[in-house]
């Protein structure tokens, strides 16, 4: 998904950070507001105007993922949930309940405020995380397997 929000550019580079950091660094819920005004003013000058920093998939290598015995493969961003792109016959999944993106060379996934929320690795998750091979995505009660990235 293609992303101008500076706010959520700001959440999504800070959690790309936090992923590749060695140490442990807090949630981005749990950073100070002078934390995440500081990220915003970063994505705001690598941006301009109708800029974007997360892409729609183009060039994105395939994610491979497994639901119940069914494989699939995508090659570009997708939802999941009851009406997403990967449909899931689920009645505590959302219509529409989390978005897997490819940005900054990793595939992630993140919650589009579902009711019941995103689960990975049995951690409901709050913002976009990195995703990697085994990972599993709960939404209601299916799992997704990351079969490969």
């Amino acid at each position: 998904m293609t992303s101008t929000d500076p706010d959520r550019l700001a959440r999504t580079a800070y959690e790309a950070h936090r992923s590749a950091s060695p140490g442990s660094l807090p949630a981005w819920e749990e950073t100070t507001e002078q934390e995440q005004k500081a990220w915003r003013a970063v994505v705001t000058a690598v941006t301009g105007p109708g800029d974007s920093t997360l892409i729609e998939g183009k060039g994105a290598p395939s994610i491979v993922v497994q639901v119940n015995r069914e494989t699939n493969v995508f090659h570009k961003d997708f939802t999941a949930g009851r009406q997403g792109s990967l449909v899931i016959s689920d009645d505590h999944a959302s219509s529409q309940h989390c978005l897997f993106q490819f940005a900054h060379g990793y595939w992630y996934v993140e919650d589009l405020g579902s009711t019941n929320g995103t689960w990975l690795n049995g951690r409901r998750m709050f913002n976009a995380q990195r995703l990697k091979k085994g990972d599993k995505v709960k939404i209601g009660r299916t799992v997704i397997v990351i079969a490969s990235t």
